[in-house]
C-alpha cells in the first residue's frame, strides 16, 4: 500500500515510459516530436512532485517563508519548481523548432516519414554519383 501513496511518481514514470516509447517506436517526425514533449512533462511532473514535502502524519510542507512561527515546520523545496518553470519555456521553443524542421522536410520531401526520408536521401545520393 506504501506504494499507492507515490501514485504521482507512478503517474510520471507512466508518462516517461509512454514518450519514450513513441520516441523510439513511431517513425513519423511529428509523432516523434509530440513523444519527446510527452517525455519531457513525465520529466517536468517527477521533479516537481520531488519539490513536495509531507511529514510522517500526511502535514504537508509550507512555504520558505522564514518566521518565528514556522522555524520548525518543513518546507516545499523551490528550487525544483523554479527549474522546471525554466525547463518548461525551453521545451516550448525546443518543441517549435522542432515543428519548423518538419515543416521545412515536408515542403522539401512531400513527406515526413523517416523512412520515406531516408530512401529519397539515398536515391539522391546514387543519381549524385
Amino acid at each position: 500500500m506504501e506504494a499507492l501513496g507515490h501514485f504521482n511518481y507512478w503517474l510520471a514514470i507512466v508518462i516517461i515510459m509512454i514518450g519514450f516509447y513513441g520516441v523510439i517506436a513511431k517513425r513519423n517526425l511529428l509523432k516523434q516530436a509530440i513523444a519527446l514533449g510527452l517525455f519531457q512533462t513525465g520529466v517536468f511532473l517527477f521533479y516537481v512532485s520531488m519539490g513536495v514535502v509531507r511529514t510522517h502524519d500526511g502535514t504537508p510542507g509550507t512555504a520558505p517563508i522564514w518566521t518565528n512561527a514556522a522555524k520548525d515546520l518543513p518546507y516545499d523545496n523551490p528550487l525544483p519548481h523554479v527549474l522546471m518553470l525554466t525547463a518548461i519555456v525551453v521545451s516550448v521553443s525546443t518543441l517549435a523548432v522542432a515543428v519548423a524542421i518538419i515543416v521545412n522536410i515536408k515542403r522539401k520531401y512531400g513527406t515526413i516519414e523517416e523512412d520515406e526520408i531516408l530512401a529519397a536521401d539515398m536515391r539522391d545520393e546514387q543519381a549524385a554519383s
